[in-house]
């Protein structure tokens, strides 16, 4: 179990977050940070050996929190699974629609750093995808929805497709058609699977014979 960050570490978090989630982290700089938070960059030095390991503390910082937001949106919504799935894509293109919305942070730090696959913001992003995936799978699996996994995946590209048109249009309603599409994608899985032939061959075949009682075969 990790220990809690120092009052000082978070300060410098909370203000990072503010400012690469509102401008990008190719144009803070750590002086930027510094100010922000109200200290000297030989403090945040202290705290954080690079700007690099300060980005990659910003992104795990939002994993958890990230996470429980969009569960709570799950597990407020009424209906089945299938409506349970669609309200996190409901809610997502609400927030959307605030004028400080900037889109989903680990995406645009993952695209600032596409040249860098083994970035630590990059290996962050991937982690927190990769939570919110597994998540995601646990409580389709939960429900008893076939193929959990794979369905959560999919969902998952919906998503993340979804927040790259968003980017290029700033547009929510490419939430939305992502959200019906991912119901849509569910309810398919709610589907009751057809019997395997060999069994629907043997009650057709119990049809014929109780039809022809005097029969003498």
């Amino acid at each position: 179990m990790s220990e809690p960050a120092s009052p000082t570490r978070k300060r410098i978090v909370d203000a990072a977050t503010k400012l690469f989630y509102a401008e990008g982290v190719a144009r803070v700089s750590v002086d930027a940070v510094a100010e922000k938070a109200g200290l000297t960059k030989r403090t945040l030095y202290y705290h954080f050996r690079s700007k690099d390991d300060l980005i990659a503390a910003y992104l795990d910082g939002r994993d958890q929190p990230n996470i429980k937001q969009m569960g709570g949106w799950f597990d407020a919504a009424e209906g089945g699974i299938d409506k349970k799935v669609a309200a996190i894509f409901t809610n997502l293109a609400r927030v959307a629609k605030h004028p400080k919305w900037k889109g989903c942070g680990y995406l645009r730090t993952a695209a600032e750093f596409a040249a860098m696959p083994g970035h630590p913001a990059v290996k962050a992003g991937s982690r927190h995808k990769t939570n919110f995936e597994q998540w995601l799978a646990a409580e389709l699996s939960s429900h008893n929805v076939s193929e959990p996994g794979m369905l959560a995946r999919e969902i998952v590209l919906l998503m993340d497709g979804a927040f790259s048109s968003m980017l290029i249009h700033h547009d929510p309603d490419y939430i939305g058609a992502a959200g019906h599409a991912a119901a849509t994608l569910v309810k398919v899985r709610m589907t009751e699977p057809a019997p395997p032939a060999a069994s629907r061959s043997s009650r057709r075949r119990g049809r014929v014979i109780g039809r022809a009682p005097g029969s003498k075969g």
